[in-house]
């Protein structure tokens, strides 16, 4: 199976790389490459033309990107849509203790099914690779916390004041959504039966990574500030890992209910989508 919502992996100075549409060709998802115009030589170079969409700016940072993709989504009538970072080497399924790569698409169609069958749930996404430790007992999803990186986002979502959400800081963006979405009553899932496996941040060329060296950024503690100054009542700045960082508490959000659809019917017994554990040769 593959997901029935359009994917859009917003991309940038990581043609070479390519990582995120590799992991994606490899188990033969479909997905959209949201790039702009002075890279598009580069990009269709190695990257199927009719996967590409040109953006409009240039140069203007990831926030201004995912906007342009959420507008288009909804112009376009979906219902909800995927982004996905360009520095994903894969996705994999967390079971039994072991962390197994898959080679299909079926993952993305469980989540898309399981959030739906909500009615108060417009974020949701897969945890990191290594933040689901395999020497503890994970549940099989987080509710009310950050979403990074891969979000499966409702197109139509609106804030207590009738508006249309979208992303508002240049740095942080998703932490901030998600901020805003469940202050706003809303409720978010992080998986931990799949996961993501993601390049480390700054270790990579192109992305934000630029933003994020900068001096300007003051080793990433404006990055962090940023979101401190936006939400000041859970976020603080902290120093860790040899650099800046934000903390954040969810706690206040644990009172998030997740609300079932009034029409929901769910069969009985445990139903694994034709997944299969099986041994491949590599």
């Amino acid at each position: 199976m593959n997901p029935k919502y359009p994917i859009f992996v917003p991309t940038k100075g990581r043609y070479e790389s390519l990582l995120t549409i590799k992991a994606f060709e490899e188990i033969r998802v479909p997905y959209t490459a949201v790039i702009e115009e002075q890279e598009y030589d580069n990009y269709a170079a190695v990257v199927d033309p009719k996967k590409i969409l040109v953006l409009p700016h240039r140069d203007k940072g990831l926030t201004v990107t995912r906007n342009w993709i959420w507008d288009y989504a909804y112009k376009k009538g979906y219902e909800r849509f995927w982004t996905f970072d360009d520095n994903i080497h894969g996705l994999y399924r967390l079971n039994r203790n072991m962390k197994l790569k898959v080679g299909t698409g079926t993952v993305l169609k469980i989540i898309e099914d399981f959030t739906e069958r909500y009615t108060n749930v417009p974020i949701s996404g897969m945890n990191y690779f290594m933040f689901a430790s395999r020497k503890s007992k994970n549940p099989p999803y987080y509710l009310n916390t950050r979403v990074y990186s891969n979000m499966l986002i409702k197109t139509d979502v609106k804030d207590p004041n009738g508006e249309f959400f979208r992303n508002v800081t240049f740095y942080n963006d998703d932490t901030d959504l998600c901020l805003r979405i469940l202050k706003a009553g809303f409720c978010t899932i992080l998986f931990n039966a799949f996961l993501i496996y993601k390049a480390t941040t700054m270790t990579m060329k192109g992305g934000m990574t630029e933003y994020y060296k900068s001096d300007e950024c003051e080793g990433r503690k404006k990055f962090a500030q940023e979101l401190v100054d936006a939400h000041p009542d859970v976020a603080r700045i902290t120093w860790k890992f040899g650099r800046w960082h934000h903390q954040v508490n969810y706690k206040p959000f644990k009172n998030n209910k997740l609300i079932l659809r009034d029409d929901l019917k769910i069969p009985e017994g445990v139903n694994n989508y034709g997944l299969i554990l099986k041994n491949v040769d590599v």
